[in-house]
């Protein structure tokens, strides 16, 4: 092409179509084939599903013993001080067996042979309801929290929020798509999971792990807060005229002098409750009736006090 006297070619003549946007079949599908993929293999250890399957709050399947097996190393690698966050093939979306849900798939009775070791390409899936074959070419969802898997279709026709397999009562916002490919329905779950996370659970509907905990801390902190605002408030307390006259033992450091003034305020308090008696003897002596005195020799002026018997009037 160059150096033997020939001409050199340009772009626009190695290049005769510009690029072109995929069209809507060919993006299509891509997008069956990833879903066949998905629907075959575990999306944490890439190898083929098996029974028991279990899916996390974004609708994703997994082999339930790869999910032990991360969660084992998640923790170790924790314990030695390993940040997992970047090498978290779950996108954090599962942190402990109640992130996730074991899906019951009902599998054709034409199956032969052991269903809980054959892969997902032997086994068939299908829908309890309609016998449809759950995979790419239909929509499946599962209900939370029991787990049971049918077509999108049977249970938008579904009589009632109860389960058919189980009788297990359901919300509208508990039916999880499985693999959703549209960004409203991404989004659902998105939003579920905070809700539910807002109220201490998590996908399975079981309480999260310290969210109790964590809800006596914030309350406590609430208390606190709003005790300091009362106090600002208010202001502080200004002791009574008794109580700033009267000295308290308890502020006394040195044991000696606080026990002796402890002794002499209770000596003092006996001497104020004497006097309270006596002084109310004496005024029920004024009004006393047994003096010795006939009624009609007392009058205003001598009511209360002893006449001599020989004094004269």
């Amino acid at each position: 092409m160059g150096n033997d006297g020939g001409s050199i070619p340009t772009r626009r003549e190695l290049v005769k179509e510009a690029a072109k946007d995929p069209s809507s079949t060919q993006v299509k599908e891509v997008q069956t084939e990833k879903l066949e993929h998905y629907w075959s293999h575990c999306a944490l250890s890439q190898k083929p599903l098996s029974l028991p399957i279990v899916s996390d709050s974004t609708g994703n399947l997994y082999n339930k013993d790869a999910v032990l097996e991360h969660l084992l190393s998640a923790g170790k690698q924790s314990q030695d001080g390993i940040n997992i966050a970047g090498n978290d093939r779950t996108a954090g979306t599962i942190k402990s067996l109640k992130d996730v849900v074991q899906v019951q798939f009902d599998v054709d009775e034409e199956e032969d042979g052991d269903k809980s070791s054959k892969p997902n390409d032997s086994l068939r899936l299908v829908c309890p309801v309609s016998g449809k074959r759950l995979g790419p070419g239909v929509k499946a969802v599962y209900l939370v929290p029991c787990g049971h898997a049918f077509a999108e279709s049977a249970v938008r026709e579904m009589p009632g929020e109860q389960c058919l397999q189980c009788n297990e009562p359901y919300s509208a916002d508990n039916v999880i798509l499985i693999l959703p490919t549209s960004t409203p329905e991404k989004d659902r779950l998105r939003d579920r999971l905070s809700r539910l996370h807002s109220t201490g659970l998590t996908h399975s509907l079981k309480k999260a792990s310290g969210s109790g905990k964590k809800r006596k801390k914030d309350a406590v902190k609430k208390e606190e807060e709003t005790t300091n605002v009362a106090d600002v408030t208010a202001g502080p307390d200004l002791p009574s005229k008794e109580e700033a006259a009267v000295p308290s033992s308890k502020a006394i450091r040195n044991e000696g002098t606080a026990s002796l003034t402890a002794k002499v305020l209770a000596e003092q308090d006996d001497r104020n409750k004497r006097r309270k008696v006596a002084q109310n003897e004496n005024l029920k002596t004024l009004f006393s009736s047994s003096d010795g005195m006939a009624g009609k020799q007392k009058d205003f002026m001598t009511r209360g006090f002893t006449i001599p018997a020989g004094a004269k009037r």
